[in-house]
């Protein structure tokens, strides 16, 4: 399985790793009925999350395939499995593959092939594997143009290599400084403002040496983004979901927003309905060639769990003298 395959799921949760039985079992009926389909019709991104949100958690409520997961990471499945490469068995039941970002990365240690053993307890960001040389066609920030050693042209003549970058969206948002171990050297690279998950980021000359020109080839870099409590990508748009009241729905309100860089004030116009969007326009997700995607505010009218007594009696009065009914043309739906 490749690293920008593995999920997290303590992350998809929103959990700690110390998280309880019954903490998590809270967590996940609060999300499942969220993102369930029956309460989000026609909806692919809920339906998605949904799916993702009981994979974790049917893996994460059994203590066998937990225990697996948080020893072995995204290579739990294969635990307890032995490894077999170049006609000699290895058993690797009983080793913390937690330490290492990839089987690769574990085998290039154990060969000796890079320097890339971690220190202490940390575990490290990237992931290095041997990549074939004359690889083309990567697409990523075209516009950015070359920051300090990153290009978004075709792969050089030399020996390739790739590694996986993670990425806080803070990180990807603003752009960042990293400083990155390939074993024999320590680079300082530079990420761009408006990386993605996917993107993919070329250093010239930082691959290995091609033994049949001494060229030494590239190193390229493939993005991927950590989850977000609030944000998510609708294609090159930001999305997310803020609640309002039923008050607030009905007579309309101003309402403050978080973006990507600041709190703003958005009106929500009186009479809007759950799942209405409203656009932002320009305080979305950094564009390649300058200026900013829109940011889409999902509106979810969310009524309160526990009412004052004032608050019950003017409601009960609104529901007696109410003059609407959103069911009237229902009674006609016949099979």
């Amino acid at each position: 399985m490749a690293a920008t395959d593995f999920k997290d799921y303590y992350a998809i949760l929103g959990v700690n790793k110390t998280a309880s039985a019954d903490e998590l079992k809270k967590t996940y009926r609060r999300l499942a009925r969220k993102y369930h389909p029956d309460m989000n019709p026609g909806d692919k991104q809920a339906e998605a999350r949904f799916k993702e949100v009981s994979e974790a958690y049917e893996v994460l409520s059994d203590p066998d395939k937990r225990k697996k997961y948080d020893q072995f990471g995204q290579y739990w499945k294969q635990a307890g499995q032995g490894w077999s490469g170049g006609g000699v068995g290895v058993d690797v039941s009983g080793f913390d593959f937690s330490q290492y970002g990839s089987f690769d990365e574990f085998i290039n240690e154990l060969l000796g092939r890079f320097n890339t053993a971690p220190s202490g307890n940390s575990r490290r960001t990237y992931t290095y594997r041997t990549g074939t040389g004359g690889t083309t066609g990567f697409n990523d920030f075209g516009g950015f143009g070359d920051y300090s050693g990153f290009d978004t042209s075709t792969a050089g003549a030399g020996g390739d290599r790739e590694a996986t970058i993670s990425l806080s969206w803070s990180e990807a948002f603003h752009g960042v400084q990293k400083r990155l171990n390939l074993g024999n050297e320590v680079i300082d690279v530079r990420i761009p403002p408006g990386a993605k998950a996917g993107s993919r980021i070329r250093v010239r000359g930082k691959g290995q040496v091609n033994s049949s020109n001494q060229q030494r080839g590239d190193l390229y870099l493939d993005v991927e983004l950590k989850p977000h409590s609030f944000f998510q990508f609708d294609g090159e748009n930001l999305i997310c979901e803020v609640p309002v009241t039923p008050d607030e729905a009905v007579l309309g309100a101003s309402i403050e927003v978080p973006t990507p860089d600041g709190t703003v004030n958005v009106n929500v116009p009186a009479g809007i309905r759950s799942g209405q969007s409203l656009r932002l326009r320009g305080k979305g997700w950094p564009r390649p060639k300058g200026g900013r995607s829109d940011q889409l505010v999902r509106i979810v009218i969310l009524p309160p769990k526990d009412l004052t007594p004032i608050e019950r009696e003017y409601y009960e009065k609104i529901r007696a003298s109410r003059s609407y009914n959103p069911r009237k043309d229902l009674s006609q739906v016949r099979l």
